[in-house]
């Protein structure tokens, strides 16, 4: 599936790995480095954070797709060249770079998903786990196979999977480096839906729609409270009482009662 957009969006800056648009509201960004996989360098990981920097920033960005150009590949994992230049000085760096820039996606006020078309293995499966949801082609090969490097997965991979798929299931699927099939990772929970390639872009703007007319700031706490299960200092029970009292102070929360009363559709502004 080539998936390569002309039309930049335009407080974007122009980026030499990405191809990326703005289209009714969803932000695409596409990995696009199809003669290496869409492997993931140094150069890549920053532009990918500058562009959801964006998703922040930006009032027009509703929600945002990540997925790989070409089609053979989301992301194939790191650039292996670049390992050359890992030693156990700068490896604690090298892991929390990518570590910060993916917690911003798994903290992204608005809803991410990791549109999977073909290989996500070692980094672009750790890339696709720090996205809200995933959904997957069904020709999807998924795994972290940085065992057969001499290395284990350094950008969340260890800690997100196992609270994805439970205990059993991580440490095998990383110990032995292995690949799952879509269909093997969908009956595991790894990810949410499995469909043609060809409608897989479709399927994921329909999830995206849907979301996208519902209340912005409630799905926004939604988020907080479902990565204080991550944080172990916090009280996600809390957390979400915190955020009950949030969304309950808004206007959207009048609208949504006002339009349910009404037996009309709610019409949110995010505030």
């Amino acid at each position: 599936m080539v998936i390569l957009l002309t039309r930049k969006y335009s407080n974007m800056s122009v980026f030499k790995n990405l191809a990326v648009d703005l289209v009714d509201g969803i932000l695409m960004i596409i990995v696009n480095r199809v003669e290496k996989l869409n492997a993931l360098n140094f150069k890549t990981l920053d532009e990918i954070k500058e562009a959801i920097q964006k998703a922040y920033d930006e009032p027009e960005v509703k929600a945002v797709i990540i997925t790989g150009a070409g089609e053979k590949a989301f992301v194939a994992g790191a650039d292996i060249g670049e390992f050359t230049q890992i030693n156990d000085v700068n490896a604690r760096k090298f892991s929390e770079n990518g570590q910060d820039i993916f917690n911003m996606i798994e903290s992204c006020p608005k809803p991410v998903i990791a549109a999977i078309n073909g290989f996500a293995l070692g980094g672009g499966c750790e890339l696709a786990l720090a996205c809200h949801m995933r959904i997957a082609s069904d020709n999807a090969k998924i795994g972290l196979p940085e065992v057969t490097l001499g290395i284990l997965p350094g950008y969340g991979g260890t800690q997100r999977l196992t609270h994805l798929i439970g205990k059993g299931r991580a440490i095998e699927m990383m110990m032995t480096g292995e690949m799952i099939t879509a269909q093997d990772a969908y009956r595991m929970g790894l990810v949410n839906h499995v469909t043609d390639k060809e409608v897989l872009i479709p399927k994921c703007k329909e999830i995206l729609n849907k979301i996208m007319s519902r209340a912005p700031l409630a799905i926004a706490q939604i988020v907080e409270c479902v990565n204080a299960i991550y944080k172990k200092e916090e009280d996600g029970y809390q957390t979400e009482a915190n955020s009950f009292s949030i969304v309950a102070k808004t206007d959207d929360f009048k609208e949504g009662i006002a339009a349910f009363l009404e037996k009309r559709k709610a019409e949110f502004k995010g505030r």
